[in-house]
């Protein structure tokens, strides 16, 4: 692709800018929703409780949803809701052939479970990825829908023209929902990088990470990734997210960083609008797995 001095750091690096890539997404759904005929295609979002954060992140995934052309349906659910309401909830959508993909936003209020409630949701209507046998699909290479950030970051991978093969890359951070499924994503066939899992507890991270062409931190550590870290020219994503006394920062101490790095994402307007992007991307893909 095509890089001008706008779509880069002070430091030189690309600015893979999720915000950008994101929208170009968004739009490339809405186009492919509008050549199938503009069929329904649904989104589901269940909320428990009154959590601010969460009611922002589930009205922004309603926003782009509408901008894909997909429908939204959401069910609020009173913090005070026992197991078994939300699980019942949850269960009428799993039976609604009209719901394509339905969405949990964690975390759940204190003194629920979550386990048994994502049990309850199909792979094919698992659009976030997050119950185990969407994982085990993933391991398995079966059809299927991954975690949404690790697969923005693929399709940042993809946008940029990264390189991929035969590349070494280090994962920092073991969570079901990045760090696991990153590393299966990242070493797949037809991807093919040596992929090395690295967390907050590796002894000698930075001599992990300084021969890495591609690093993804996502730990949840702040600040846990310096120059020090990163070879020159590499791609690095920073997924981590901690609240701080200077706010929220990620796991990339980015103004070092972009200094010595190929490609860096910026924290926030990286990784967590494609996120919601892939999200998207899933739920199209689930409709057409459910036809």
């Amino acid at each position: 692709m095509n890089i001008n001095d706008t779509d880069r750091t002070p430091g030189g690096a690309i600015l893979m800018d999720g915000n950008k890539v994101r929208d170009e997404l968004i739009v490339d759904i809405a186009k492919r929703v509008a050549a199938d005929g503009s069929p329904k295609i649904c989104l589901a979002t269940v909320l428990v409780g009154d959590d601010k954060p969460s009611q922002v992140y589930v009205r922004s995934k309603q926003r782009k949803a509408a901008e894909a052309g997909l429908e939204s349906r959401h069910i609020g659910l009173d913090g005070a809701s026992s197991q078994t309401q939300v699980q019942d909830a949850v269960q009428e959508l799993v039976d609604d052939p009209a719901v394509h993909g339905i969405l949990v936003q964690l975390p759940l209020p204190d003194g629920l479970d979550p386990e048994p409630v994502l049990d309850l949701i199909p792979p094919i209507k698992d659009v976030d990825g997050l119950t185990e046998r969407s994982m085990g699909r993933l391991v398995r290479n079966k059809p299927g829908h991954a975690p949404c950030t690790p697969t923005g970051i693929m399709r940042l991978l993809e946008r940029y023209d990264i390189a991929t093969s035969g590349s070494r890359a280090v994962v920092i951070g073991r969570s079901t929902l990045v760090g696991l499924p990153q590393v299966l994503l990242l070493g797949r066939k037809g991807v093919d990088a040596t992929v090395t899992l690295a967390h907050s507890r590796t002894a000698d991270l930075v001599e992990v990470c300084a021969g890495a062409d591609i690093i993804v931190a996502a730990a949840g550590t702040a600040g846990l990734i310096g120059a020090e870290h990163v070879k020159p020219g590499a791609a690095v994503f920073d997924v981590g997210i901690s609240r701080t006394e200077d706010g929220i920062v990620g796991d990339v101490r980015f103004d070092e960083v972009q200094a010595v790095a190929g490609a860096i994402t910026p924290m926030p307007g990286g990784t967590g609008p494609m996120t919601i992007a892939c999200l998207m991307e899933n739920t199209y893909n689930a409709a057409r797995m459910l036809a």
